[in-house]
């Protein structure tokens, strides 16, 4: 299957690259570049520099494409409530191309890189795919109108479309061979490596008085390995079955912060120096997602999504850029 993946020079594209062409697959990278990085590419792949702002662009990439899988979006969830106009451009309108030019060269599956923050706040746990969608930011609502337009296009033009909802993706391939960083981090791990590494004097923890075993918050992380797993897994389900999904991706097993920093500081050897600060509105005590679907339907399962692979292979890539 010859796929184009949009976005695939960013962190979790070149990990869903690689496992494409891992699967032999023929594999075109579509990307401006603007937060992707070049050293992401591979050899055994295709590249096109281009933007998913540019209709012409897109169908030229995808003439001789069989699937999408598509991942470029604006993605911090605080700039979306201060600029909405960039997220609802880029994500909303720049998804709309991407489909329209679908539909002008033929192609009829796509695998949507959707996020667990079309829910909100957690009504029960762990979330899964029933928890109602009322979205607490911006860049969450643009998520999840997309999905429903990605309904209208299924129902009405024909294509199919695995929805993958993505709780915290964490750690680097065990193998190495992705060597980019990711440009101006926001969470957590990476921010925890730029301590370890010397690059940030510090790490700052948003409240430690949560109902929670230690205090700090409790998150679900997902290997990147893992949710590249998953990517693969999806689209030839939906190829397969000629039908559309919607799955939670999550490790189902809630670490807290003091957790994986404790674990940081034991793989690393290194102090990691954290400073206690008021928590910031809006963040739940805890967030873990339900699975089940997706290991009924799919098959997935996480191989490397326990805190000591996510450190360990952080801590890898880290210092390999180092040296």
């Amino acid at each position: 299957m010859h796929v184009v993946v949009i976005g695939g020079a960013g962190y979790i594209g070149s990990h869903v690259t690689r496992r494409l062409l891992d699967a032999r697959h023929r594999v075109t990278v579509f990307d401006n570049l603007s937060t992707g990085l070049r050293e992401n590419l591979f050899a055994d792949g295709g590249f096109v520099h281009g933007d998913i702002m540019r209709p012409l662009q897109l169908r030229a990439a995808l003439g001789s494409a069989d699937a999408v899988v598509h991942l470029a979006a604006a993605k911090a969830a605080g700039e979306s409530m201060l600029v909405p106009e960039k997220y609802a451009e880029q994500n909303i309108a720049g998804t709309i191309n991407v489909l329209n030019a679908m539909i002008a060269t033929g192609v009829k599956s796509v695998v949507f890189s959707s996020s667990a923050a079309v829910y909100g706040e957690p009504r029960y746990l762990p979330i899964d795919e029933k928890h109602p969608t009322e979205p607490i930011n911006f860049y969450g609502f643009t998520k999840l109108e997309i999905e429903r337009i990605l309904g209208w296009y299924d129902s009405l033009k024909g294509v199919r479309s695995a929805r993958l909802r993505y709780f915290n993706a964490a750690g680097y391939d065990p193998d190495g061979r992705v060597p980019g960083l990711e440009r101006d981090p926001a969470n957590l791990l990476p921010l925890i490596m730029e301590v370890a590494t010397g690059a940030r004097a510090g790490l700052k923890l948003f409240g430690n008085d949560y109902d929670t075993r230690d205090g700090t918050c409790i998150r679900d992380y997902i290997h990147v390995t893992d949710l590249a797993n998953a990517h693969l897994q999806a689209l030839e389900w939906i190829t397969g079955n000629d039908r559309s999904l919607t799955v939670n991706l999550g490790s189902e097993a809630g670490v807290t912060v003091t957790e994986m920093i404790e674990a940081a500081r034991r793989i690393t050897g290194e102090p990691v120096p954290t400073e206690i600060v008021d928590r910031r509105p809006g963040d739940p005590a805890e967030l873990v997602a339900s699975a089940a679907e997706a290991r009924r339907v799919l098959g997935w399962e996480t191989e490397h999504s326990d805190v000591d692979s996510l450190v360990a292979t952080s801590w890898a890539a880290y210092r390999a850029a180092a040296t």
